[in-house]
Order: C-alpha cells, then sequence, then structure tokens
C-alpha cells in the first residue's frame, strides 16, 4: 500500500469537502510528513493519539478567510513501483516557488528550498500547492 500517496489524498479529499480535521493511521514517517506540512503552511498542526496498535494522528486543516483550502493541488512523484530520486541539481522551485517539493533525504523529510539550502538530495515524494 502507498502510505504517503494515501496520506496526501486523505488531506486533499477532507479539505474538498470542508472538514476541519483527518484522521490517518500512525507512522513516525507520516508524521515527519505531516510536521513538515504543518512548518511551510499548507495543515494548521497535527498531533498523535491512541495508544499501541490503535495510535493515529489528528491533522488540523487550514483554510483561508474565504473558506478555501490551503492545499490546492497535490502530485505523486515516487511511487511504490517506481521510487524516483533527485540530486540538489535536479531540484527546482514547484509552480514558481509559489509551492513545495516534499523529499525524504538522508538528513530527514525536507521540502525543496530547505535541500537546496542544505546542498542533500533525496526521494521526491511529492509536490504540493
Amino acid at each position: 500500500m502507498d502510505v504517503i500517496g494515501d496520506l496526501i489524498v486523505r488531506l486533499q479529499n477532507a479539505g474538498s469537502v470542508g472538514k476541519t480535521s483527518v484522521e490517518v493511521p500512525f507512522s513516525n514517517f507520516k508524521m515527519a510528513v505531516v510536521e513538515k506540512l504543518a512548518e511551510v503552511g499548507y495543515i494548521k498542526h497535527a498531533e498523535k493519539k491512541g495508544k499501541k496498535v490503535k495510535k493515529v494522528i489528528d491533522v488540523t486543516l487550514k483554510y483561508d478567510e474565504q473558506g478555501s483550502h490551503a492545499i490546492h493541488g497535490v502530485k505523486r512523484i515516487s511511487k511504490p513501483g517506481r521510487r524516483l530520486y533527485r540530486s540538489v541539481l535536479e531540484i527546482h522551485p514547484v509552480n514558481y516557488g509559489f509551492g513545495a517539493l516534499i523529499l525524504s533525504t538522508p538528513k530527514g523529510v525536507k521540502t525543496d528550498k530547505e535541500a537546496r539550502k542544505e546542498k542533500v538530495g533525496g526521494e521526491a515524494l511529492f509536490e504540493i500547492w
């Protein structure tokens, strides 16, 4: 199963129907991705809930004053059947700098701006705008 694809589709679908929050099954990798999305500004915040096997991530979605969702679009790049890696020279801005590319690097989950600044490449997970 594509856990990151499932995560971003859940976030996008929940925002399109106007939900305030969504729960996704917990994993440390998903938590790192969600924290990076909160840091960039596409969601309000996320917190871990539950114990042992029943752990979930409760993600609070972000909307602007007009009520439109902060996530306008998502494009999955690296998939389970085909992993795509980018060197630091291949990392370019998304939507002329108005979006973000989320990468899984040896230094953790990074955005495209952070990866260029730290001169590190990695697996390109998805683009979000």
